[in-house]
């Protein structure tokens, strides 16, 4: 699956967008935060607070118990204000 970096969380990570290959105990959208987490320390600082970060699958706004098993694309953005 292609994972997509907007804001912060690109910065953090350090590129716009990569193909994960998570394990297969991975399955929802928080396990995936979980594993990313894990993945060295720009990750791990990119998702510190993995909670306040909101996630797309295949362009639809998705909570982290969401299931990632026949996604094409993950999208990872902090909170966005408006005004």
């Amino acid at each position: 699956m292609k994972a997509v970096y907007f804001a912060w969380v690109r910065e953090r990570v350090g590129k716009p967008e990569e193909i994960l290959t998570p394990p297969a105990s991975v399955i929802t959208v928080a396990d995936l935060i979980a594993w990313l987490k894990g993945q060295g320390e720009e990750y791990a600082y990119a998702f510190e607070n993995g909670h306040v970060i909101r996630v797309a699958i295949d362009q639809t706004h998705v909570k982290h118990d969401a299931l990632i098993a026949d996604a094409r694309e993950i999208a990872f953005f902090p909170p966005m204000t408006g005004g």
